[in-house]
């Protein structure tokens, strides 16, 4: 199926045109406004292409793989070409795999199931909880989780030395963020790949954060695998890729055990059954498959391939840059930062504003300004603690705390931005963060169910 050329939105000024961009939300003070999405790193909106062309193949959905009727066959070619695409998009080696999951969290849970047996994982508490928990699912899995960095040279000796201190003869995997969904600091990845391959061990990388504002390539990085979810990357309907290395892959049992991981099944004299798992990606993609959700994907990735990524990183930077600055203009706001101002980073930002509960605060931007932001620990509870500077055991949770609107506790607020951001979003979260600071919230809220909201 063929797709459009991409073209950029004049009435936004943003390089890609996203759903939603028109979409207008009340305000608690009266009236409307068109809904600014700053919250791109929990959930980016559906790019325009991306929803045009899955609008374009509906008509012709079938069943994938194994289907006579030439809509099945539409739709096993669809698909398989959604993986070639993707697998380009990514830089994949010829004999490296790409296998559809739901989701980032998914696809680090598949590559945890296929460890070898006493497998050392090497983790830095930093990460999203989808790249921090999957390991401690395995008993016969040992998992080392490293302190929090303060540069990035520092996470390169850090992870040196863990790996130096292991046994050198059983198989290690070391699991990094390419960038920080807290923070939006980019990692060192390529250093800690060399220092991970130096050492004997594998790497993979979380890229749910970078792969939407930067290229990622296997090759370039010199990663083993890569997990991404589509829902970061503008594309809608629930799907998610790991693609890396084959061996681990095809040696492990698959994920699940169903149609379509199967080659041939039968019966044993003894009652059992005999099965013959397929060497493919097919072997961890057990059950009909997602189409939908991979073309999707696919269908971002041509979208941002060729709107140029350095045409995308140069205006995102520009953005970011504006927030920065606006933000450092509001003494009472602090952004939380790892490795120090300079950092290079995507645009994700967190802060916190003294005198504030962070979901008062984002409350407030929603009601009162139409501005959708995210506040909590963002499913990184360590790693906020520990910019927070605050003890384990405070309370603390992934959504608003329990915390009254008037009363500070454990959570900060993330702005997020991207492809489709226009100009006026980011001017509007700036001039509201300063007037909420200057004079205050304009409207009553009340905690309900753990959640700030306006009283109505």
């Amino acid at each position: 199926m063929s797709v459009s050329a991409v073209a950029t939105d004049p009435a936004t000024c943003a390089p890609l045109p996203v759903l939603g961009r028109d979409v207008r939300v009340p305000l608690v003070t009266g009236g409307e406004v068109d809904y600014a999405a700053l919250d791109y790193a929990a959930s980016a909106p559906a790019l325009q292409r991306v929803w045009d062309d899955v609008a374009a193949y509906a008509p012709y959905y079938g069943s994938v793989h194994r289907g006579a009727g030439y809509l099945s066959q539409l739709s096993t070619d669809l698909f398989e070409n959604s993986r070639r695409t993707i697998a380009e998009f990514l830089g994949c080696r010829a004999d490296e795999q790409v296998v559809f999951t739901r989701s980032t969290t998914d696809s680090l849970n598949l590559l945890a199931a296929v460890l070898p047996q006493d497998t050392r994982v090497f983790v830095f508490e930093t990460e999203h909880h989808a790249s921090l928990l999957p390991w401690e699912q395995r008993a016969d899995v040992t998992v080392t989780y490293l302190n929090a960095p303060r540069t990035p040279a520092e996470a390169v000796a850090t992870l040196e030395q863990a790996l130096a201190d292991r046994d050198p003869n059983g198989p290690a995997l070391v699991c990094v963020t390419g960038a920080s969904n807290v923070t939006g600091e980019l990692w060192p990845v390529r250093e800690l790949a060399a220092a991970a391959h130096a050492h004997g061990a594998r790497i993979v990388l979380d890229a749910a954060q970078l792969a939407p504002h930067h290229p990622v390539d296997l090759a370039e990085l010199d990663v083993d695998w890569i997990a991404f979810s589509g829902h970061k990357l503008y594309a809608p309907f629930g799907a998610g890729v790991l693609a890396g290395r084959a061996d681990w892959l095809q040696d492990a049992e698959p994920y699940l055990a169903g149609g379509g991981a199967s080659r041939k099944v039968s019966r044993r004299t003894d009652g059992g059954v005999d099965v013959e798992w397929h060497t493919t990606a097919a072997r961890h993609e057990a059950g009909s498959p997602n189409v939908i959700g991979a073309y999707a994907i696919a269908s971002a990735c041509k979208a941002l391939t060729e709107a140029g990524f350095d045409t995308l990183v140069a205006r995102e930077q520009e953005l970011i840059t504006r927030v920065r600055e606006g933000l450092a203009e509001v003494p009472e706001v602090r952004v939380l930062s790892l490795f120090g101002d300079d950092a290079p980073r995507v645009g994700v930002l967190s802060f916190v504003v003294d005198g504030w509960n962070s979901s008062h605060f984002a409350a407030a931007l929603s009601a009162e300004y139409g501005i959708g932001v995210r506040d909590g620990l963002f499913c990184a509870h360590p790693l906020v603690r520990t910019l927070l500077g605050s003890d384990p055991q405070d309370p603390g949770e992934c959504g608003a705390p329990e915390a009254a609107p008037g009363e500070l506790s454990l959570n900060a607020i993330r702005v997020s931005f991207g492809a489709g951001t226009p100009d006026e979003h980011v001017d509007r979260f700036l001039r509201a963060v300063k007037e909420l600071v200057t004079d205050g919230a304009r409207w009553n809220y009340r905690t309900v169910d753990g959640r700030c909201v306006a009283v109505v």
